[in-house]
């Protein structure tokens, strides 16, 4: 179950970002994991759902990005989208109970993650801050199990649904409303 903290949160979030009038902050969700293991591809398969709604919204201002277990590939998007904010989803082994999401400071990103990524999550959150001047956060959804197999334990895909369902209303349809 997500805690209200985290829609607290990330509602705080969203306000604080500075933008011209008239113009809502660029936001990009990059989906980070490996499909075939199991909990481990929680982040795609949020960027997966998350990216049909934001399609179907047609709204310019909102890129969600499936990245796979190497984000790192996908800076070159990035940068001609040109974000305000980078919300990084992944799979994080916490020490939670299965399911569990919360925001990761980035300094205990690369401990945490229960993935294997080709450079470390901090590296790359530090290369986009530098070099697109947007904040970065990081959302961890701890996994059940992150052994080879494409299926999604029951606790993962609550959350998975839960995160979807409050991105879409905070982002999206927050986004189309303004448009």
């Amino acid at each position: 179950m997500l805690l209200a903290t985290w829609k607290d949160s990330l509602t705080q979030l969203l306000t604080q970002q500075k933008h011209s009038p008239g113009h809502l902050p660029r936001i990009a969700v990059l989906g980070v994991g490996n499909p075939f293991r199991s909990d481990d591809a929680a982040g795609v398969m949020v960027a997966r759902a998350l990216s049909d709604r934001a399609r179907a919204a047609d709204i310019d201002c909102i890129l969600v990005i499936e990245a796979g277990h190497a984000p790192e590939n996908k800076t070159a998007e990035l940068r001609a989208f040109s974000p305000d904010l980078v919300l990084i989803i992944d799979a994080a082994e916490m020490g939670e109970m299965p399911g569990t999401v919360q925001w990761i400071p980035e300094e205990s990103i690369d401990g945490m993650s229960a993935s294997t990524h080709s450079l470390p999550l901090s590296m790359l959150a530090h290369y986009l801050r530098l070099e697109l001047h947007c904040t970065v956060t990081f959302l961890g959804i701890q996994p059940a199990c992150t052994e080879v197999g494409e299926s999604i334990s029951g606790y993962v895909r609550q959350a998975l649904d839960e995160i979807v369902d409050v991105l879409n209303a905070l982002i999206i349809s927050r986004y189309q409303t303004a448009a």
